[in-house]
């Protein structure tokens, strides 16, 4: 154990964040994409993306069973400490978050973001708003080291081939040998993805989730772009690659969206209306795995992450 894990004192689970209620979705919305340049009929688009869902998100329930998970599971190895969850864009926000582990005395806290792939939205942009709602919170707020990135761990792997293979007992036996499995992240400007490790971490995560299902036959894709159309952003994009594998014969496409924590919006409806559709047109099978969400790998994860704590 280092020195440094031992004065962990607490953890905090780092997320995006959802609206929970259907009056939250347009004020989210609008917190999310302040200062970007997304047009209006984009925001409504995905407005009504969320209304078809219920109007709200899973995504915090799915992290307040990710925190359950992982404080069960520290209680098990005698290693029990409180677990906090902080969102970006909605209740509870970061600072309000970080006043209240103030009060309840945490001092060294260990920040798991939960995001598995790095690049500026997806991981700089977490910190950076942790520093701000530190400085909220004042002089006396929690001191937050940072896990490392874990797009390649070992229990991340196990437990995303899990989610396909599950998805892919749901073929029908004789077609499941030659469905093609296709992983999925969420898509970023090229801008952005440049000098990241964004592209490099999604291809190295599908290569290991397929060599542990024994499948050769895989494709990456990107989903759920959106800002100006003039900018170039990452592909190919997931419903061109669906239309690829019909054309090229593929008679069922598993989805894996290894880019994404918890079945969220961008899942179920970017893929499972959306995509889910591309493939109906098409005449080919569409079979999604489910994202980690509450796994016992991923939980699992989350725990040798603490057991390790932050880098030295």
């Amino acid at each position: 154990m280092s020195g440094t894990e031992k004065r962990i004192d607490s953890v905090l689970l780092i997320a995006f964040g959802g609206p929970e209620r259907p009056e939250d979705v347009r004020p989210f919305l609008q917190l999310v994409t302040a200062g970007g340049r997304i047009p209006p009929e984009r925001l409504e688009a995905v407005a009504h993306h969320y209304d078809v869902m219920g109007g709200r998100s899973p995504l915090n329930e799915l992290t307040r069973r990710q925190a359950e998970g992982l404080r069960a599971v520290l209680a098990v190895a005698g290693r029990a400490m409180p677990v906090w969850v902080g969102m970006r864009n909605s209740h509870p926000f970061l600072h309000e978050t970080l006043a209240e582990m103030k009060d309840r005395g945490c001092r060294q806290v260990l920040g798991i973001i939960l995001s598995s792939l790095q690049t500026e939205a997806s991981w700089s942009r977490y910190v950076e708003d942790v520093t701000a709602a530190r400085e909220k919170v004042g002089p006396d707020a929690p001191e937050v080291v940072y896990a490392p990135p874990w797009s390649e761990h070992p229990r991340f792997i196990e437990a995303m081939a899990d989610r396909a293979r599950a998805a892919l007992a749901g073929i029908e036996a004789a077609r499941r040998a030659a469905a093609r499995l296709v992983f999925t992240a969420h898509s970023v400007p090229v801008s952005m993805a440049v000098g990241s490790a964004y592209a490099a971490q999604l291809e190295a995560a599908a290569r290991a989730i397929a060599a542990a299902l024994g499948r050769p036959g895989w494709s990456v894709a990107y989903q759920s772009r959106s800002g100006s159309p003039r900018d170039p952003w990452l592909e190919p994009d997931v419903g061109d690659v669906v239309r690829a594998l019909a054309r090229g014969g593929a008679r069922d496409v598993v989805v894996v969206p290894i880019g994404f924590v918890c079945d969220h919006v961008e899942v179920l409806y970017d893929l499972d209306v959306e995509a889910k559709a591309v493939a109906e047109s098409c005449g080919i099978g569409f079979h999604r795995a489910a994202a980690a969400n509450d796994h016992p790998g991923f939980v699992a994860m989350l725990a040798d992450l603490v057991r390790r704590g932050p880098p030295p």
